[in-house]
Formats: structure tokens, sequence, C-alpha cells
């Protein structure tokens, strides 16, 4: 089959485990001899003249990168219109370079970015559309979609969700949860779980140690991701295991706020904000740190925990959506109900 799959996230450009799901997923396709096309985009930030729509082959599988456009939008504050600016350039480099190749046998979206793309693309090509829905903006407010970018973002969502032939989400949870925000009258939904290459990840045996505990957190920082459910338990922790620190490895829009967090609950000399780590580097972390917790408030799936079972740290996590599905309690790690 000729597969063309279109994703705002792809190597070296990875915000968060869409990117990596994707790399993954492309490459494995491939792998089973099949044409796979990646459409995609060149990183933030830069222009035609320093980075131009590039289209190359990597690992067996074809990478077109897409320019961004002269005009600039932040995606922070101007995050509808960057995504349609970034989709005008999808549309047009996808129509220039494959319009006069044989037509894509399917076409696979993933997440609302890339609706307007592929919706206009799989009508031009008359290929069958398969939409991958890794989360919903309603689940990452709690149900609360009143705000106008919201309410924007969850209609793009409905549209991909039923113009899509087919639907795949990454858990029965995410599949639930699809159903009742854009049902009834949806295509099929097959839930397909998150994996990754364990080969990649470097498995150590735990060994009892001496010495306070280190924690670990690993993730966006964003508020659906409950770090601050955590810093605000860290005084209890450290009250019953004294010395207790806390790792936090990663970056996201509620950085500064979570700095603050952590000095209102009088923790922030026992708290590392290391930013965002490549896999290396987190590997590293996870192979040094005593846990580590994911106190996820909404989590379509949470690909992390398996990296980070992989690695052979212990997991605490949350029952949120997907963590509830990878994580048995007392058996591949301890679990609690998300806040």
């Amino acid at each position: 089959m000729r597969v063309l799959v279109i994703s705002w996230e792809y190597p070296p450009v990875v915000v968060g485990g869409l990117g990596r799901h994707v790399h993954h997923l492309a490459e494995a396709v491939a792998d089973l001899g099949h044409e796979v096309i990646v459409l995609t985009r060149q990183p933030s930030g830069t222009d035609a003249t320093t980075h131009p729509t590039t289209d190359t082959v990597v690992n067996g599988v074809r990478v077109i990168a897409v320019a961004e456009d002269p005009p600039v939008f932040d995606f922070g504050a101007d995050m509808m219109a960057w995504t349609l600016a970034m989709g005008h350039g999808f549309v047009r480099a996808g129509l220039r370079i494959l319009r006069d190749e044989p037509a894509p046998d399917v076409i696979h979206a993933h997440d609302w970015l890339v609706a307007h793309p592929a919706i206009a693309l799989a009508e031009y090509f008359d290929a069958p559309l398969v939409a991958t829905l890794h989360a919903t903006e309603a689940g990452r407010h709690s149900g609360w979609v009143a705000g106008h970018i919201n309410r924007q973002v969850h209609s793009v969502e409905w549209w991909l969700a039923g113009a899509a032939d087919s639907l795949i989400t990454c858990s029965a949870s995410m599949r639930d949860e699809v159903g009742a925000l854009f049902g009834p009258d949806l295509p099929p939904i097959t839930v397909i779980h998150n994996g990754i290459d364990v080969g990649t990840w470097c498995f150590i045996e735990r060994t009892p140690r001496t010495g306070a505990p280190e924690l670990l957190f690993a993730g966006r920082l964003e508020y659906e991701k409950g770090v601050q459910d955590l810093l605000e338990a860290l005084p209890a922790i450290r009250r019953a295991h004294p010395g207790t620190r806390l790792t936090v490895a990663g970056d996201g829009t509620q950085s500064d706020w979570l700095h603050e967090r952590a000095r209102e609950h009088r923790v922030a000399d026992a708290v590392d904000f290391v930013g965002k780590k490549d896999r290396d580097g987190l590997m590293e972390l996870m192979h040094r740190c005593d846990a580590i917790v994911l106190p996820s408030r909404y989590e379509p799936f949470g690909i992390v925990a398996l990296e980070a079972a992989a690695t052979g740290i212990p997991l605490v996590t949350s029952t949120a959506g997907g963590l509830g599905e990878a994580v048995a309690d007392g058996e591949t790690g301890w679990t609690f109900e998300p806040f």
C-alpha cells in the first residue's frame, strides 16, 4: 500500500508523545513493505530561506518537511491562525510534490491540528481517511470548552471525527470519550494501544539503596499532567520520608506557574526542574531515581509509563484514562485515583 501520514510532529520536530508515536508507527509500517510518506513541518520559528521544504528518505520512510510561510504566528498566542497557516502550507506542498504521483491508498491523519490538510488531500486524491485522535480538548479541560479557542478546537475535532472513514484511539477510555463527545453517527472506532521499541530503553535491575528517596516526573508541564498535585503532596511525602527530592523533567506552558507552586508549598529547595531531556538523558534519570510518579488528571494513554517500565524504574501513576489500562495496581506499579 501507499500510505500518506500527516502529522504536525515528526523527528526532529517532537513536541510530545504524538511525535514519537508517529515516528515508530511510520517506520514499522515501512518495514512491513508498504510505501510510507510522512507530510510534516520544519521547526517553528524557521523560514523557507534557512529551512526550505525537504523531501528525503529516512529509515525507509519518505519525509516531506514543509517550510513555514513568511507571516509570523506564535503558537501560544495565535494557535488557530498558526494551525491554519501550517495546514495551508501542507496542502500546497502536498499537491505540488505528490499530485503527479500515484494517489495514496490511504491517508492517516494524527489529531486535529492536521484536520484541514488531511481532509483537503483526502478529497483531492479521493482516498480513504483514517484519523487517530490522540486526545480531545474537552478531555484536556475536564469537559470545559467554554472558551473561544476551546470551542474552535472542539469543533475541528468534531469535523475530523465525522469526516474520517475510520477512527483510531489509543485506549478504551479514549474510545468512550470520543464516542460520547462526537457521536452517535461516527465511523468505526478501533482501539490500538500505544507501544514502544523496548530495545531503545535499557533495563537495569533495581537494587535497594540507602539515603533519601529521589522521585521523578517526566512529561509536558501542562495542567492536565497533574504536577501541581505532586508538588502539593511533596511536603507530606517528605515528612514521612525525610530528605525526599523530586526531579521534574520536561517543559511546557505551566513551567513558571509550577515553580511558583513549589515555592508556595515550601519545597522549592527539594525540587529540581531540569527541563526537557532527550531519550538518553531521560533514561539516565530513570536509572538513577527510585520511582517515577505520573499524577495525570487527564491522560489518553501515557506512553512515558511504557518507557519507564522498560527501564525498570518503579511506577506510581494515577488511573486517569489510558494509565489505568497500562499500569496494573500492585502488579506493574502502584496507582491512585486522579485529583
